[in-house]
């Protein structure tokens, strides 16, 4: 990508975090979220083949955590990988095709939502209660529930 091309894309990026008014300041002048933007901005100017984050949402406002995540989406859907890390997993399930979890150091399961809740024997569960199957943290749900005064568990 040439530089009137990576020039013109910085551009629609910041336009679109609305960072546009700010980028005469110094970085040190934004806030934790305006830093997220420009980093997440920095990292799609080159389109390059994969982007690696992690916690991406981490300080971003409901509506530049949608523009991110369709702009991932996107990403993905013209070619693009992106590995993703994060503890929300109620976004990982939504924006992700391949998941992988990590317990421990160890990746202790992989593949679709619907592999995952094959290899878990989870019926239609979402990828918390998955998470917390494969990684025996099904008691701190049970002790929640015990001190809720639900014996269903």
């Amino acid at each position: 990508m040439d530089g009137k091309a990576s020039e013109e894309r910085a551009g629609r990026l910041m336009e679109l975090f609305s960072l546009s008014q700010w980028q005469n300041e110094l970085v040190e002048s934004y806030s934790h979220g305006m830093r997220q933007k420009l980093l997440i901005s920095s990292a799609l100017i080159h389109q390059p083949e994969l982007i690696v984050v992690d916690e991406p949402m981490v300080g971003l406002d409901p509506k530049a955590a949608r523009i991110l995540k369709d702009l991932l989406r996107t990403y993905v859907d013209n070619g693009g990988t992106v590995f993703l890390s994060s503890h929300s997993l109620e976004v990982v399930e939504v924006i992700c095709d391949v998941l992988a979890i990590i317990h421990e150091g160890s990746v202790i399961a992989q593949g679709t939502m619907g592999e995952l809740r094959s290899q878990a024997r989870a019926g239609e569960a979402d990828l918390e209660e998955i998470f917390l199957k494969v990684t025996g943290g099904e008691e701190a749900a049970e002790v929640v529930a015990s001190l809720r005064g639900d014996e269903s568990g």
